[in-house]
């Protein structure tokens, strides 16, 4: 059995566990996921299971990495970590009004340099930040050049205040929030994280860990919430083969084509066979299913 499990997954949880989890339901001892989330975030983290890891790659650069996020964060209080698990640092009584609010939301639209959170997976010097900080030490990020293609501000419920981002690569909602703060001049810890897609998997497909646990132990079958290998690869364009130069392609073989040169998603009929590149005007085998 190979393909995706798009889980919702829970606050508290790591995401190199919950892939673990997953993946041991299906009988295999390793599996991969796409785009980390942070333990105390929620929502979609694509997990691949068997020939599905070998598209990770290919599943993020057709994609370019795009996310959707709400969140939500409390103004006046800082935390070290920039969310509501870590020690507060600050507090003060500046809360900015609606209209200071919506003015910085539309500043931070476009290309941006942002500075990832201290307890992130940022190397420096080939030292995970998050480490660095654990030691004590002062773990100085440089900022990164990131994209914001939406950003809006969703209101007060009371308690938070509410955002919807759409982001490229890189992107750190923490340190988004703490920016939006500072442009208000003011200061803010994100006290929810919900990734609601990634890289073309959507929160509507999502199951939870507890339901497909629930499924084993009650000898149901998991398998048709199993995506199929080549979900997320529509940005990739398709070539289709014949049973000979399907064999062939398998065997390593290189294989005349009019294609353009690039990445292709192969087929033979419905099947899928794997990811191949052309170049002058050859298919040449990439990954293989």
């Amino acid at each position: 059995m190979s393909g995706w499990i798009i889980l919702d997954k829970s606050s508290g949880l790591f995401s190199r566990s919950a892939s673990s989890r997953v993946a041991r339901l299906f009988g295999y001892k390793k599996s991969g996921h796409i785009g980390t989330l942070d333990p105390m975030a929620t929502g979609v983290l694509p997990i691949a299971i068997g020939d599905a890891t070998k598209m990770i790659p290919f599943v993020e650069s057709a994609n370019d990495g795009i996310k959707e996020y709400l969140f939500s964060c409390k103004f006046g209080i800082s935390t070290d970590s920039l969310d509501i698990t870590g020690q507060i640092t600050q507090q003060n009584n500046k809360i900015p009004t609606e209209a200071q609010i919506n003015d910085s939301v539309a500043h931070f639209i476009g290309d941006i340099m942002q500075v990832p959170p201290i307890y992130s997976a940022v190397h420096i010097d080939g030292v995970r930040a998050y480490k660095i900080a654990r030691s004590g030490e002062n773990a100085d990020i440089a900022p990164r050049k990131i994209h914001i293609f939406d950003l809006r501000y969703d209101g007060f419920d009371g308690e938070n205040w509410n955002f919807y981002v759409k982001c490229g690569r890189g992107t750190y909602v923490r340190s988004l929030a703490r920016d939006i703060a500072n442009y208000c001049g003011t200061i803010a810890t994100v006290t929810a994280i919900r990734r609601i897609s990634t890289n073309g998997f959507e929160l509507k497909n999502a199951v939870t860990l507890d339901f497909l646990e629930n499924l084993v132990n009650n000898g149901a079958d998991i398998k048709k919430y199993l995506m199929p290998i080549d979900l997320g690869l529509g940005g990739i364009p398709v070539l289709n083969l014949d049973d000979k130069n399907t064999e062939l392609y398998k065997h390593g073989g290189f294989i005349k084509t009019a294609k353009p040169d690039g990445l292709v998603r192969v087929y033979n009929a419905n099947t899928f066979v794997g990811i191949g590149f052309v170049q002058d005007k050859q298919l040449r085998p990439k990954r293989t299913i």
